[in-house]
């Protein structure tokens, strides 16, 4: 007995048969199915990107110590002190490598808007790992302190120039791959200095510093390998050819983004031909294709200016937040001496690496649950505040020593990271909901400014108040 294919009535009055239904419903499937492998694959690939351009930023901070005493061994083997009489401080702040850390990444921010978006994106990449890989190398292989510092300057470059790239690039994807760039330069910080920490601590493994410097360049080969396998760059942003040198530069409007093709997703080739075609799934940004498009050209410089004016609410209290939090870090860390029985029996110079450990383990956790706890941007100034307040409080210590114990003054600096790492991921999200699609990649980038700002003027402020405290006696 034969079956016949049973018709069913479409909505237009037409004929449609099971196996069609079954082949589109089918094919739904599996659209779905890569719609959530590409969505996995961006989101793990935006982690990695955030770790692996942060790292080398961290790694410099922690080993602002080291890199002063020129990575020599007197540091490492110098015990606690069982009374502190004195003020036991280096010639140079540690200001003075947050300067070397940041400042030329300020000078890229600060230029970047004017040439980065004729600049593709992988080129971009390919001058970040780079940057990363030569400035391990020259700090580590490094004979003066002069020749270190220029290290640290390569690793600034980097960093700031992969900053500015990796948030434009993330406009083009969903909102979640904020919070996964976010988590991952959280995580940067966590992995950075916990890594440097136990290479080079005397209870640990205590490896030197050089040694240190140099078992961290694998990670510009991750770097690599992240952005070039593992994501899954959308289909309409310009790409590099590399024998054609033309394709160097973005033109003013890429010719794959006015053919308007698919952002992340393929399309079912059966519906492709459909005249009557409408995806059935789309992603967050598909919606908005035509307006990211739009995102390639490069705008004017009075554009520019009228763009920049709204985010100044997004940009001031990160600004603070930075300035507060690099202040304390970097300006009255090295500072924060506790005697053996008060201090678990620490050198000065762990007990500077684990308060960096625990200031990245907090922007690490605040970083990674913006997810589940999200504050609005009208709230963005409370935190500025709350990290102002802290500043206070670390310098009061730093001169009179009110702080009984190491114990709570970890926990201190544990919330002081909360405070940074939430001011940070929820600065970029409010960007990226609030600014429109057309605007978006311009302002994520120039955004990423303030915080910069904000850490150049920790240093500058680091280095006298380092001395003011260095100059006054122990009450």
């Amino acid at each position: 007995m034969s079956t016949s294919r049973r018709p069913i009535i479409a909505a237009r009055g037409e004929n449609v048969d099971e196996e069609d239904v079954e082949d589109v419903l089918t094919s739904v499937e599996y659209a779905q199915q890569r719609r959530d492998e590409l969505l996995r694959r961006n989101r793990v690939a935006f982690w990695f990107l955030g770790l692996c351009n942060n790292i080398a930023y961290v790694i410099m901070l922690s080993a602002a110590n080291d890199i002063l005493s020129n990575g020599k061994k007197s540091e490492e083997t110098k015990s606690c002190r069982e009374k502190i009489t004195h003020r036991d401080c280096h010639a140079m702040s540690t200001g003075s490598v947050l300067l070397a850390d940041i400042l030329p990444g300020l000078i890229v921010k600060l230029t970047a808007p004017l040439y980065v978006q004729a600049i593709p994106f992988g080129l971009r990449h390919l001058i970040v790992v780079s940057l990363q890989f030569m400035s391990f190398f020259t700090v580590a292989t490094s004979e003066t302190v002069g020749m270190a510092l220029f290290g640290t300057v390569l690793a600034s470059i980097g960093s700031s120039l992969g900053e500015i790239s990796y948030l434009s690039l993330a406009s083009h994807f969903d909102n979640q791959i904020i919070s996964m760039w976010s988590s991952g330069t959280g995580g940067a910080g966590i992995f950075g200095a916990l890594a440097y920490a136990v290479l080079t601590d005397p209870f640990l493994l205590n490896i030197s510093p050089r040694n240190a410097l140099l078992s961290m360049l694998v990670l510009p080969i991750v770097f690599a390998v992240t952005y070039w396998l593992v994501l899954i760059v959308p289909t309409h942003i310009h790409r590099v050819s590399i024998l054609r040198i033309r394709t160097y530069l973005v033109p003013n409007s890429s010719e794959q983004g006015r053919l308007g093709s698919r952002v992340a997703f393929e399309r079912v080739e059966a519906q492709e031909t459909s005249e009557d075609y409408r995806p059935l799934i789309l992603s967050d940004s598909e919606d908005e294709e035509s307006h990211h498009q739009s995102a390639h050209n490069r705008f004017g410089i009075r554009e520019k200016i009228e763009l920049a004016k709204p985010l100044v609410r997004f940009m001031l209290p990160l600004g603070l937040v930075y300035l507060a939090e690099y202040f304390i870090n970097q300006g009255i860390f090295e500072l924060l001496e506790f005697d053996c029985a008060h201090g678990f029996g620490l050198t000065p110079a762990s007990q500077y690496r684990w308060y960096q450990v625990l200031y990245q383990l907090g922007v690490f956790v605040s970083r990674s649950s913006s997810d589940i706890i999200t504050i609005k941007s009208v709230n963005l100034p409370l935190l500025a505040l709350l990290q102002l307040l802290n500043a206070g409080l670390f310098f009061y210590d730093s001169l009179y020593f009110y702080v009984p114990h190491i114990f709570p003054m970890m926990l201190i600096i544990f919330y002081e990271g909360l405070l940074g790492g939430a001011s940070y991921v929820n600065t970029f999200r409010a960007v990226h909901d609030e600014i429109p699609p057309s605007a978006r990649e311009f302002s994520m980038g120039f955004v990423s400014i303030s915080d910069t700002v904000g850490i150049v003027m920790a240093g500058l402020l680091a280095i006298p108040t380092h001395n003011y405290i260095c100059g006054t006696p122990i009450l």
